[in-house]
């Protein structure tokens, strides 16, 4: 690797990409993104919304209208050998060698890159992927699940520093999701830069170390995912009431208060940034109002919340 390459603490730099196809539609919208070395990053937005795009972009298959991209310090562009063999790509649709075995199209994804035979290298990659007992197997006769495993050990075949994970999750089952997204952590702790879209807000939750927003072409926000459940996740008191209830009880409009569960249920939604949220005098003032109640837990807005929040705009 080149003095340049190391000397950058960026895995990706992005510098105002931005993409417009035939026809006039705008999928990027001058998108600027730093992607750390060693950190798994989720992007998320809804269909349309331009990650694909972006990817394809950073990846060197799509070329952007305007901007620039580095990866490991090489532009994109100018140094396209460089770069592509610095990342891996797993794409979101199954397109896989039909009459091929495992082992033969993963080892021909390594000599693609220019790299020399190390069959323990791609007997590590099969393991880990729990796809060792399939090696000779045609990829053909896999399941989906299975398939979607052999892309990702293609992708892994030249030891990239950069992995690109376009929907590596979809129609995949819940077991094999979290196989994967094991696989995934051991790959960062290892000093891989992981990049990965999701449609399943859980996986990036539990995943990445910061989360980027997509919509419409814009990157609306880029933050590390604990601070962003801090900023703008909410906190709720769930009141579980003796007695269902019709109505609010008067002289409380100061508190956000709305009744739920056929009026079994009073929530109280509180800034989780205050010091003082409120809660201790608004149980006072239920109890002089003859509310009775027989529990009390908290609920915090998930992931899911907030990126729906986001998209729609709302705060």
């Amino acid at each position: 690797m080149s003095e340049q390459a190391t000397s950058t603490p960026h895995a990706i730099s992005v510098r105002g990409v931005s993409k417009t196809y035939k026809g006039g539609f705008q999928a990027l919208k001058s998108v600027d993104l730093d992607i750390r070395r060693g950190e798994i990053f989720a992007l998320l937005g809804p269909n349309g919304a331009g990650k694909t795009t972006l990817i394809s972009i950073i990846c060197g298959i799509v070329k952007p209208s305007h901007g620039t991209v580095t990866a490991d310090g090489h532009d994109v562009l100018r140094d396209y050998r460089a770069t592509r063999m610095r990342i891996g790509l797993v794409p979101q649709e199954l397109s896989t060698d039909a009459f091929e075995t495992v082992w033969a199209a993963v080892r021909f994804s390594r000599g693609l890159f220019g790299r020399s035979r190390n069959d323990k290298h791609i007997e590590k990659v099969l393991r880990d992927l729990s796809l060792w007992d399939k090696k000779d197997a045609k990829i053909m006769t896999l399941s989906g699940g299975m398939k979607r495993r052999v892309l990702i050990a293609k992708a892994l075949a030249h030891e990239p520093s950069i992995l690109f994970l376009d929907e590596p999750t979809a129609g995949v089952d819940v077991e094999l999701r979290h196989d994967m997204w094991n696989m995934v952590r051991a790959l960062r702790d290892t000093g891989v830069t992981v990049i990965l879209t999701t449609h399943y807000i859980d996986e990036a939750e539990e995943m990445a170390d910061r989360v980027g927003v997509i919509t419409r072409g814009e990157l609306i926000l880029v933050e590390e995912k604990d601070v962003l459940m801090r900023k703008l996740g909410k906190k709720q008191l769930a009141i579980s009431l003796q007695a269902p209830m019709q109505t609010l009880p008067e002289g409380l409009g100061e508190y956000a208060l709305e009744l739920a569960d056929d009026g079994a249920t009073l929530l109280y939604t509180f800034d989780v940034k205050s010091e003082d949220t409120g809660i201790a005098v608004l149980l006072r003032k239920l109890g002089d109002r003859g509310v009775d109640f027989k529990d009390l837990h908290t609920l915090e807005s998930s992931l899911e919340d907030i990126f729906v929040n986001l998209v729609r705009g709302t705060p």
